[in-house]
């Protein structure tokens, strides 16, 4: 309960098809799916009562209201009428969509269509929400409150949610704890700043001023990874070796006015997986 979980891969890791068998759409070719000791291929209804869902991608009925799209989700949660009508204006108000209640949802634009997805993941005051991508085609702004909103729900309800997206600055944001899925196996499972902090390479960037060519050479010699734009150097090194190779920069006189240090982030780590030979 309380834990947002990130899940990762590059395309075609497994993410929506495993979210998908956690809905029930599709059926696992092996394996038990359990929501609080619950097996939910014996009682997928029971268990379904308490799980949420949103996509950035899914599509609402177009010709239905606000009101009315969250009304058919309340009903089918087998939420009383008092209750649900209650609930959609609580969440009309909380996502700041009261005016839009009757608006046919064809004519909202991408922001406020996501607001309304996730009215629908929380209308029946779930334990756990799925959200694939739930900023995907989001304005910064928007998504922006999109995540304030999500760390507000897991703050004031307790509430566990698992998290697809490929914005991994989003993901270090709003995630406890990431999985990273790669051929439909799980290769990571750590915080974001552990699995970043496990690549030893960071990125110095140099601002030369004097015997850039002094520099390139003694890279060259040392087969170091570097990029030069004008007298912009970034080179690659492991952390320990930064103070080694400062001094030998000075060495050869090589002068800079300018350094600073890029540590390795979740998106680095990410790229290295997805870079990494096919799992036999």
């Amino acid at each position: 309960k309380g834990e947002i979980l990130g899940f990762l891969g590059p395309n075609g890791a497994g993410k929506t098809t495993t979210i998908q068998m956690l809905l029930g759409t599709l059926t696992p070719t092996s394996g038990t799916i359990y929501y609080n000791g619950l097996s939910f291929q014996e009682s997928p209804t029971a268990a379904l009562k308490k799980i949420g869902y949103a996509s950035g991608y899914e599509k609402l009925p177009p010709r239905l209201t606000v009101a009315e799209n969250l009304d058919i989700v309340g009903r089918i949660y087998g939420i009383p009428g008092s209750h649900r009508a209650q609930q959609i204006e609580h969440l009309l108000n909380v996502f700041g969509i009261h005016a839009l209640r009757d608006r046919q949802t064809g004519t909202l634009s991408a922001g406020q269509a996501t607001r309304v997805m996730l009215a629908k993941a929380f209308i029946a005051n779930p334990d756990l929400v799925l959200l694939d991508e739930p900023t995907a085609s989001l304005d910064p702004d928007v998504a922006q409150e999109v995540r304030n909103f999500i760390l507000e729900q897991r703050h004031q309800r307790n509430i566990a949610m698992l998290i697809t997206s490929h914005n991994m600055d989003e993901v270090t944001t709003l995630c406890d704890r990431v999985i990273i899925l790669k051929q439909g196996s799980i290769i990571a499972n750590d915080t974001p700043q552990a699995l970043a902090l496990s690549l030893c390479k960071v990125r110095v960037h140099l601002t030369i001023t004097e015997n850039l060519n002094h520099l390139t050479d003694y890279m060259q010699e040392t087969k170091r990874l570097f990029t030069t734009q004008e007298n912009q150097v970034v080179v690659e090194l492991d952390e320990q070796e930064i103070a080694y190779f400062l001094m030998q920069l000075s060495k050869r006189a090589v002068v800079y006015s300018a350094i600073s240090i890029d540590k390795p982030t979740l998106e680095d780590y990410f790229l290295t997986v997805a870079r990494q030979k096919e799992i036999v």
